[in-house]
């Protein structure tokens, strides 16, 4: 019985972590909704949360953190589909399909974020700008799974050129669902628009890498 009380203690102290950031991230919401990114201080939401200022740090190092929880997920979203694309199926032919998978379940890492949040990110210039890197490094994580994918090296030309091709539709579709978003459209309806568009988005690339980085 001893012997299984540390792994419990551990247990309990990594929910009450996972609680902890939970609370301090939703209060930090609630504020950056109400009265904006730019003018919500640490202080004000160290102080809606009921903890110290060092616990929010501690637990989001960047203020851009507390409104943009899923950063690493977001930026290796397009790598991460590559690595598990099929048997004969290429890098485009599995972003599609994960893609399309991410609008059937309107994951907010593709864009379905509602209303107010989108307003949120519109309305703040750091927020904007955190959204145009992350952007750019999901087109570098691409980059490097891409040249993983065929032999190639992550500077070379074809790999380079490829991720931004790639990284640009998804670039530009993610846009799509935040604008449908902001002009007040329901999620299933974006959802059905985007599914269309995308599909003619696809469609341009297919000529020349429907074959590419084929597993």
């Amino acid at each position: 019985m001893a012997t299984q009380m540390p792994a419990l203690g551990a247990g309990l102290r990594e929910t009450k972590k996972q609680e902890t950031r939970q609370l301090i991230s939703d209060h930090a919401t609630r504020l950056f909704i109400g009265q904006g990114f730019e003018r919500t201080t640490i202080a004000e939401i160290a102080a809606a949360a009921r903890v110290a200022k060092k616990t929010v740090t501690n637990y989001f190092p960047h203020k851009e953190d507390l409104a943009l929880d899923h950063q690493e997920q977001f930026a290796t979203s397009l790598a991460r589909a590559v690595d598990a694309r099929r048997p004969g199926e290429s890098a485009l032919a599995a972003l599609r399909r994960a893609f399309a998978d991410s609008v059937a379940s309107q994951d907010p890492v593709a864009g379905f974020s509602g209303q107010e949040f989108a307003r949120m990110i519109a309305d703040s210039p750091t927020l904007s700008t955190c959204v145009r890197g992350l952007h750019d490094r999901r087109a570098h994580h691409l980059a490097q799974a891409l040249a993983e994918a065929t032999g190639a090296r992550p500077d070379d030309i074809t790999v380079r050129t490829v991720a931004e091709l790639l990284g640009t539709v998804h670039r530009v579709l993610f846009h799509r669902i935040q604008e449908l978003t902001l002009a007040g459209h329901p999620d299933d309806r974006i959802a059905r628009t985007v599914t269309a568009e995308a599909a003619r988005a696809f469609d341009l690339l297919e000529p020349a890498l429907s074959d590419y980085a084929t597993a």
